[in-house]
């Protein structure tokens, strides 16, 4: 009986087509982000995902005035971002983290302008902060389907000259590696991954769901190849579970899967300490 009635909660949902949707992108976006999320653990750059996910707010606002998909009016404007904070960074003295909070900054802030005088725009500035993941159409769908794929297939083509490159650029760098360009195309593929999930988790949460199932991989695997896969591992669970507990408990989706992935994390966290303590008792 208990196995029926889980069965039934399980399978409720999926009587509507927008769950059905919702539970497509959920997953997908929590097989995307960790992938990426264990390079830029290692490269250091979670400010940078944070950003690129703020510097497309204008971008957005545009392609609801102009009545295209969000996905779409984002995708050219998140690779500009991308490509213009590699260049001011390998081109001036300016820091990395510099370069980033100046331009993130503004563009959000020009972002939320937008959003003010733009009375017309039916999109709530919390649905574009927090994600609206119950809402994603058919041609979501079918965007955020293209990205998963391009960034799969891009980092089975270039996982070792990222890894090289994010673990000794010098030494990479004298091996004949342009490591500027791998990292201009690294920074592009993040910012497309995370276009393909702001609907999903918003501007303000993508980053809970790049970093925190990566985080959590890496505390219980060493390889890096094996801290990907189990990552996103964690990532398709805390997505499609909090996706879940917001259908079931009418909570906001997007911060749902953030929390859900922020709990697996501590529960990992707190067991490897209880089990780390015991074998020093013993």
């Amino acid at each position: 009986m208990g196995i029926l009635m889980v069965f039934e909660y399980i399978l409720d949902p999926l009587h509507y087509s927008f769950m059905v949707r919702s539970l497509i992108v959920a997953t997908l976006v929590g097989l995307m982000l960790p992938l990426l999320g264990a390079y830029v653990i290692n490269r250091n750059l979670a400010f940078m995902g944070d950003a690129l996910a703020h510097a497309s707010l204008p971008s957005l606002v545009l392609g609801l005035l102009i009545g295209t998909s969000i996905f779409i009016a984002a995708i050219p404007a998140a690779i500009i971002v991308a490509v213009l904070v590699a260049y001011i960074f390998n081109k001036s003295d300016i820091s990395e983290d510099t370069a980033v909070g100046i331009i993130f900054s503004s563009l959000f802030a020009l972002g939320l302008i937008l959003l003010s005088i733009y009375d017309e725009i039916s999109f709530s500035l919390e649905d574009l902060l927090l994600g609206q993941l119950l809402a994603v159409s058919h041609a979501d769908v079918l965007v955020t389907i293209y990205l998963t794929l391009l960034v799969i297939i891009t980092l089975l083509i270039m996982h070792k000259q990222f890894l090289f490159s994010s673990f000794d650029p010098f030494g990479a760098k004298v091996m004949g590696l342009k490591v500027d360009l791998l990292n201009y195309l690294f920074l592009i593929i993040l910012s497309l991954a995370i276009i393909g999930s702001l609907q999903s988790v918003g501007v303000v949460l993508v980053l809970s769901m790049l970093i925190t199932p990566a985080a959590t991989s890496k505390l219980l695997v060493s390889s890096f190849s094996g801290s990907m896969i189990l990552g996103s591992a964690f990532g398709v669970m805390s997505a499609v579970t909090g996706l879940y507990v917001s259908y079931y408990l009418n909570f906001p989706s997007g911060p749902s899967m953030a929390l859900t992935s922020t709990c697996v994390f501590v529960i990992v966290w707190v067991s490897g300490r209880i089990l780390k303590y015991g074998q020093i008792n013993k």
